[in-house]
């Protein structure tokens, strides 16, 4: 067993006695990346390949490009630098501490700050060993406007040094284990996507052409759908539902504050997701009432509609309907309006100068056509997919454990050799 010894450093803790401890800035050269003025034209579109952290992610290891390149005079007026490939691209904003590696020479807007590495050290060594501390990078962060670490908080972060044939070992060894652990990552979301895909055909099959597949069938009225069984109706939006204008007038902490998630449904503020501000008070919200539908207007075509299984109040920006009483089944038509059929419909009879702009208004939503099979065929549909996605989900649910489970292995696989707590035999 090697030697070890402190490193002085609570987060890497022991070290080999043969390594030392450096800081950045004595490993890398370290530049900062910058942007031309938006408004001139001559500065963007060029031969210039220019990156922001937005172009690479933490699961790639290379960069190759931006959305956008600038031109010379660009790279000139803003006193960017081209940037060697093989060198260290870190993102000193939000997301802190997302890295990766130059496959290319490239520039970077000043949200990235790049490090070219000196002839002491392999930069993929530091690659790895970057990779795992996000979580050390955001502290270091800080700023009102925007979170970021200064460069010179980067430069003198600490990090292991061994000499350069032992990184080198490591990053070889690193390679071929990640690869390996990636493929396997890679072949589950792969599964993951394929049961994400077979819930979404076995819904829109079931609320477009029923259980049987026996049944007679019709020629259908309703837009992009073909034919429907023959016992089936098509109605309007508007003959099923009754849009609400129910508005709270109760203080906040006596109502339920009620999101609306593009890809859960409805559920309490926070449950699904922590992002976003949540309301100081709820005057003027619209009422909620169990199993109604709530309907995004901006958001509509792509799948913001859900129905809700709460009483409670919700953002004024959204619709409210009210399903008719002893006419749906409500949670029918839960699953018909979050079909990707039903997503289009929405952006067809939506209206907007742009994407970010479409709305589809009461208006337009309500003259929809809409399947409308006799109210116990809804019921049976709701009882089968009920089944079928509870049994999808716990399948996708179980994947996307596995997927945690090697992304964890992987960080500590990472973290036991940058550190030399496992040793690679040179």
């Amino acid at each position: 067993m090697r030697e070890m010894k402190d490193s002085n450093v609570k987060w890497i803790a022991e070290i080999p006695s043969s390594w030392e401890i450096s800081p950045v800035k004595y490993l890398f050269d370290i530049y900062s990346g910058a942007t031309p003025q938006s408004a001139v034209e001559e500065y963007w579109d060029g031969d210039v390949l220019w990156i922001t952290p937005a172009d690479y992610k933490t699961k790639d290891k290379y960069v190759y490009g931006g959305k956008r390149n600038i031109s010379e005079m660009g790279l000139k007026s803003c006193s960017a630098t081209i940037i060697p490939k093989g060198s260290v691209i870190f993102s000193k904003r939000a997301p802190i501490g997302t890295v990766a590696i130059n496959a290319v020479p490239l520039s970077t807007n000043q949200g990235c700050l790049s490090c070219v590495p000196n002839k002491l050290c392999e930069a993929e060594f530091y690659y790895y060993f970057m990779s795992i501390y996000i979580e050390i990078f955001d502290l270091l962060g800080s700023g009102t406007t925007f979170k970021e670490i200064s460069a010179s908080s980067f430069a003198n972060v600490a990090t292991p040094f061994p000499k350069r044939d032992e990184q080198a070992a490591i990053v070889n060894f690193l390679s071929r284990k990640c690869i390996e652990i990636d493929t396997l990552s890679n072949d589950i979301q792969v599964q993951i996507d394929t049961l994400e895909q077979y819930k979404k055909t076995i819904i829109v099959k079931a609320v477009t052409k029923g259980l049987n597949p026996m049944a007679e069938m019709k020629n259908s009225t309703i837009d992009n759908i073909d034919s429907i069984p023959v016992m089936w109706e098509d109605k309007k939006i508007k003959f099923l539902f009754s849009l609400s204008n129910d508005k709270n007038y109760r203080p906040l902490e006596e109502v339920k504050l009620l999101s609306l998630y593009t890809e859960f449904g409805v559920f309490p503020h926070g449950e699904q997701d922590e992002r976003g501000n949540k309301a100081v008070n709820a005057d003027g919200y619209m009422i909620v009432r169990k199993d109604d539908i709530v309907v995004n207007i901006i958001l509509a075509w792509m799948g913001a509609i859900g129905m809700s299984n709460y009483d409670g109040v919700t953002s004024p920006a959204y619709d409210v309907y009210r399903p008719l009483k002893n006419v749906i089944i409500p949670k029918f038509y839960h699953y018909l309006f979050r079909t990707t059929w039903f997503a289009g419909e929405c952006y067809k009879y939506g209206r907007g100068i742009m994407a970010v702009r479409w709305r589809t208004y009461s208006s337009e939503f309500k003259n929809i056509r809409v399947p409308y099979p006799p109210i116990g065929e809804q019921q049976e549909i709701v009882d089968y997919l009920d089944d079928k996605c509870t049994e999808i989900d716990m399948a996708i649910s179980e994947k996307k454990k596995q997927l945690e489970t090697l992304s964890e292995y992987k960080k500590s696989v990472i973290y036991e050799y940058v550190t030399g707590k496992k040793e690679v035999v040179v």
